[in-house]
């Protein structure tokens, strides 16, 4: 599939001081120093920038080298296990030929992952490596317009314009309903991240719901409290979907911190695993192995995302540019003790 080509036509910084009325002196500060700027004219120039994609050019200032050789990466959560492996991969198959990784977490935030990819691309990294498919609008303007290589990591859909190296989390979803169909679950439910902004996991919840719909198997959806820490809200999770008169047979948790602490609830109520309640989780953690019983979970090719993208960008430096998307990744059920 042909890509569209990148970078022609940068906004400039006179461009959008045209367009909002204002000197570009004033686009400067409102940069810079937007507390010198008037409020109504931060109000023009911040709508001007959002619809242009405009991104202030810092090496235009000598800040930065022209031959830089720093890749910007911005993921949605760097303090837990998930996208560690993806992190390391990519840093070590990087810095074997002399690029620096600079990360910047959005914590699930479209919003604080936009302020990010501006932060970057004001700064002309090599590259520039982004989480899944979902962005604001203005962040889609500016990977768009970005006169550099762009990557969406942990995701797969060919037919958006960014490289895509990841899979689908639909297919996870498919891929957990065929094991839990096949295992003659019938009361299953499905256990949203705590952290509000995950929508990968709304895509995997899609794939396991209509799945199992279609095989006559209805799924509950449970929402945890906004923000609650993943230990606490596996753990609410687990006592409120199996109370009551009709419990929930099997929970497939979003991620393996909530599958985790759901585990730790069985335990203190006195419901046996799986015996009772089967449990599945996302991501196959250092710690899921460890847990009693074992966690059954779905190992994603986190290291492999890392690798691979690494490889892309260092190719396309190399003078390389390979425009058919690349081949889609797939994760696996790894079944233990739990399901």
């Amino acid at each position: 599939m042909a890509r569209k080509r990148r970078g022609a036509g940068r906004v400039t910084l006179a461009e959008v001081a045209a367009s909002a009325g204002v000197s570009t002196m004033t686009v400067s500060r409102f940069f810079n120093s937007p507390d010198k700027v008037s409020p109504a004219q931060r109000e023009r120039i911040a709508q001007v920038v959002a619809e242009t994609g405009y991104v202030p050019n810092q090496a235009a200032g000598g800040l930065a080298s022209a031959h830089n050789r720093i890749v910007g990466m911005v993921v949605p959560n760097i303090s837990g296990p998930i996208f560690a492996p993806t992190i390391q991969a990519f840093s070590d198959t990087l810095g074997e030929h002399g690029y620096q990784v600079l990360l910047a977490s959005s914590y699930f935030s479209a919003e604080q992952e936009e302020r990010a990819v501006r932060a970057f691309l004001g700064w002309a990294p090599a590259a520039l490596v982004v989480t899944s498919h979902f962005h604001t609008e203005a962040t889609e303007r500016m990977l768009e317009q970005a006169a550099l290589p762009v990557l969406e990591t942990w995701d797969y859909r060919p037919e958006r314009q960014p490289i895509q190296i990841g899979f689908s989390h639909y297919e996870v979803g498919v891929l957990a309903a065929e094991a839990v169909h096949a295992r003659g679950y019938a009361r299953p439910a499905f256990v949203l991240n705590s952290a509000t902004g995950d929508l990968s996991a709304l895509e995997r919840c899609q794939g396991f719901t209509e799945i199992l719909a279609q095989k006559g198997v209805d799924v509950l959806v449970h929402t945890p409290a906004p923000d609650l820490a993943p230990f606490e809200a596996g753990e609410q999770a687990m006592q409120q979907l199996h109370a009551g008169a009709t419990p929930v047979d099997l929970i497939f948790f979003a991620n393996d911190n909530l599958a985790a602490g759901g585990l730790l609830a069985a335990q203190h109520a006195g419901i046996r695993v799986p015996e009772q309640c089967a449990v599945l989780g996302f991501g196959d953690y250092p710690f899921a192995r460890m847990l009693m019983p074992r966690l059954t979970t779905i190992r994603p090719p986190a290291s492999a995302i890392g690798e691979n993208a690494a490889r892309w960008i260092l190719a396309v430096a190399d003078g390389q540019v390979p425009e058919a998307p690349l081949e889609r990744l797939t994760c696996e059920v790894i079944v233990r003790d739990s399901l």
